[in-house]
C-alpha cells in the first residue's frame, strides 16, 4: 500500500524533485521508491536554530544547506515504513482529526457562564478585549455568516492573512458550519475584539490522508511555516506582524498511536521531539507565537471511540510538547469532563501534561444544533487561547514577555480545583485558567 510520508531533504535536491515530479522528468537525487506530492510545496522548517538541528539528519555534503520537508508517498505498510530513502530521513505524516466529542449529555451552562467564570468583565474593565491581537483558528474553517447570526455582530476577520490549503474549495470565512466555527466562537468569549484568522488545515484535501474526514500533519506543517514567516517579517500580501500578538488555537491531534509509525521508528510523530512538526512548534513559540493545543478526548471515564480504549499516555504529539500549552476540559462547575485526556504525557515528550484546564460542554456556538454543546477539549482550547489574546492586548510577545514566560504565568495563576492541592495533577494540570491575575501583573 502507499502511505504519505515527509522526507527531510536539502533544498537543492527537493527543488529538483518537485520540478521533476511536475514535469515527469527524472530528478537527480530523488530517492528510488519516493513519489513526490506535486500539489504540495516544499516546507522550510522553523528558524535558524531549527535548521542547525535538522542539519544533523543530512549527509555531510548537504549539512550546510537549508533542509526542507517534502511530502510524498512510498509503498509500505504503516506498521513497517522505511527509516530512510536514498540516505534521507523519513518522517510520519499521520492523519489528524478534531478533538471534539459529544456523549449525548446536555450542555452544562452557557457561554455567558463561561465568561463569568473567566471574569471576562474584569478583563474588559482593564481595557483587555483582544483588540489588535490575532487568533489563528487552525481547524476545519470558519463560517462568518453563522457567527454573525449567533453573536448578533460581525467579528473582526482577516481574510488576507488567512491560509488556504492546496485545492481549497471555499474562501476564507466561508467554510461549512462545523468544528472550526465552534472554535472561533469560543475564542471570542474572553477576547471579543480579537481578529480571527482562518487556517483550515483539517479541510485540506490531500491524497493519501486516510479518512475522508481528516487531513494529515503536513497540512499543519505547511500552514505553520507560512504563518511564522508572515509573523516575522511578512511575505507578499501576508503580514501578521501588524498585530500586537498572535495566538494559535489547535483543537486537533491523533487519537491512537496506531495512526502513526510504530514505536521505536526514528520518524515517528506522537512521542518524538525531533519530528519536523515538533521542531516547527518550538520555532513558533520561540518566535513569539502563543501556541495552544487541546489535550485530547481519551479520558478514562468516557474516552472517544477513536481512542480504542487507550487512556494512558493519552496526551500525545503536539499536545505533549513542552513548547505549547496543553488544555484539558472542565464544565462551568469546575468538574473535569470525563472525556478529557489525563496525564502524564506520552513517554518521550513532556510528562506534566496537560498544562491547564479551561471550560467546555456549554451552550455557545450552536454549530452542531440549537441544543448541542460546544464540547471536547476542542472547546476548552480556544477558550484558553482567547484568554491569552485578551492579555496580549497589554503585553507584547516582542517584549521580554515571551510565550514561555506567559505559559508559566498561566500555570502559576491557575485556580486550584475544589478538593485538590496546589501543583500539577493528571486531571487538571496546574488548575483552571484565570486570566485577570495575569493581566494585573502588567500595568496598563
Amino acid at each position: 500500500m502507499s502511505i504519505p510520508i515527509l522526507l527531510l531533504m536539502p533544498s537543492s535536491v527537493a527543488s529538483g524533485a518537485q520540478v521533476a515530479a511536475m514535469t515527469g522528468t527524472p530528478a537527480p537525487g530523488l530517492p528510488a521508491g519516493f513519489v513526490a506530492d506535486t500539489q504540495f510545496p516544499m516546507i522550510l522548517l522553523g528558524d535558524q536554530d531549527t535548521q542547525s538541528r535538522v542539519s544533523g539528519f543530512a549527509a555531510p555534503e548537504f549539512a550546510a544547506e537549508p533542509q526542507v520537508a517534502i511530502r510524498g508517498f512510498v509503498d509500505a505498510a504503516i506498521e513497517d515504513p522505511p527509516q530512510s530513502l536514498g540516505g534521507f530521513q523519513v518522517f510520519a505524516d499521520p492523519r489528524i482529526e478534531p478533538f471534539q466529542t459529544c456523549i449525548g449529555d446536555r450542555p452544562v451552562g452557557t457561554h455567558d457562564d463561561v465568561a463569568e467564570r473567566l471574569d471576562a468583565a474584569g478583563l474588559h474593565e482593564l481595557g483587555l478585549d483582544g483588540e489588535g491581537v490575532a487568533i489563528a483558528i487552525v481547524d476545519t474553517g470558519i463560517n462568518l455568516v453563522h457567527l454573525r447570526a449567533v453573536m448578533g455582530r460581525t467579528p473582526r476577520f482577516d481574510a488576507v492573512n488567512s491560509w488556504a490549503p492546496p485545492n481549497a474549495d471555499h474562501e476564507a470565512g466561508e467554510w461549512p458550519v462545523g468544528h472550526g466555527t465552534m472554535c472561533a466562537f469560543d475564542a471570542l468569549i474572553a477576547a471579543p475584539a480579537a481578529t480571527l484568522v482562518d487556517v483550515p488545515v483539517l479541510s485540506a484535501k490531500l491524497p493519501g490522508g486516510g479518512s475522508a474526514m481528516s487531513s494529515t500533519l503536513s497540512a499543519a506543517l505547511l500552514a505553520f511555516s507560512q504563518m511564522l514567516g508572515s509573523w516575522n517579517s511578512g511575505r507578499g500580501n501576508r503580514d501578521l506582524s501588524q498585530y500586537r500578538g498572535l495566538v494559535c488555537s489547535n483543537s486537533w491531534g491523533i487519537f491512537h498511536p496506531s495512526w502513526d509509525f510504530p514505536a521505536g521508528h526514528p520518524g515517528r510523530y506522537c512521542d518524538n521531539p525531533d519530528h519536523p512538526f515538533m521542531l516547527q512548534l518550538e520555532a513558533m513559540s520561540r518566535g513569539g507565537i502563543d501556541m495552544f493545543f487541546a489535550a485530547g478526548n481519551c479520558g478514562a471515564d468516557c474516552p472517544d471511540g477513536r481512542c480504542q480504549n487507550r487512556v494512558v499516555e493519552a496526551v500525545m504529539g503536539a499536545s505533549a510538547s513542552i513548547d505549547v500549552m496543553s488544555v484539558a476540559g472542565c464544565d462551568v462547575h469546575e468538574e473535569r469532563v470525563g472525556y478529557s485526556s489525563q496525564g502524564p504525557g506520552i513517554t518521550g515528550l513532556h510528562q506534566m501534561k496537560p498544562d491547564i484546564t479551561a471550560y467546555t460542554h456549554f451552550l455557545g456556538s450552536r454549530a452542531f444544533g440549537d441544543d448541542a454543546p460546544d464540547s471536547g477539549t476542542s472547546a476548552a482550547c480556544p477558550v484558553a487561547a482567547g484568554c491569552m489574546a485578551a492579555i496580549r492586548g497589554r503585553v507584547s510577545p516582542r517584549t521580554p514577555a515571551t510565550p514561555y514566560m506567559m505559559y508559566d504565568h498561566l500555570r502559576v495563576n491557575a485556580l486550584v480545583p475544589p478538593g485538590r492541592t496546589a501543583g500539577w495533577n493528571a486531571d487538571y494540570g496546574h488548575g483552571i485558567i484565570r486570566p485577570v491575575p495575569i493581566a494585573s501583573l502588567f500595568p496598563g
